[in-house]
């Protein structure tokens, strides 16, 4: 592994860590040159089907571009990158369980959709909104009513 830093390939692994489901490694390292320390990640590399635009074009899956759009959606929310990255394998995973070699961008923003709804009910909102292309209140207040939780009275005590 070469260091960002000065670009030397003689790195020395300091500390190693397995996340709490046991797909990735955290490996902190040290530059033997310059003594910078820095992290990677290491992570079973998916067969991830290819994507299906709207338009008919493909592309490949990527990660990043997933995470920046679910990242946009959950800007200034308190919502953790841990959190974030579990909702990401999950959905990685569900694709993967397809085991079809394409699959329509409309089905990975369903499955992102459950994930943000489970996360945070204002990301959610936000996302479908662009997602579904709502053209007016109602359908603000349509997908507000669904995630609103019903309130539970409490009966008086006299």
């Amino acid at each position: 592994m070469k260091c960002p830093y000065c670009a030397d390939p003689n790195t020395q692994v300091v500390d190693t860590r397995e996340n709490e489901d046991g797909d990735t490694v955290r490996r902190r390292r040290r530059c033997l040159t310059c003594d910078k320390r820095f992290t990677t990640y290491e992570r079973v590399e998916l067969q991830l089907p290819l994507v299906v635009k709207k338009n008919g074009s493909r592309t490949e899956y990527d990660r990043d571009k997933l995470k920046s759009s679910m990242m946009l959606a959950l800007r200034k929310r308190p919502v953790t990158t841990e959190s974030l990255d579990a909702a990401i394998d999950r959905i990685e995973e569900k694709l993967v369980q397809l085991a079809e070699r394409e699959v329509a961008s409309d089905r990975i923003g369903e499955l992102v959709i459950r994930e943000l709804k489970k996360l945070d009910k204002v990301a959610y909102i936000r996302f479908a909104s662009v997602y579904r292309n709502f053209e007016d209140l109602d359908e603000f207040s349509d997908a507000i009513r669904e995630v609103k939780k019903p309130k539970v009275r409490r009966p008086r005590t006299a």
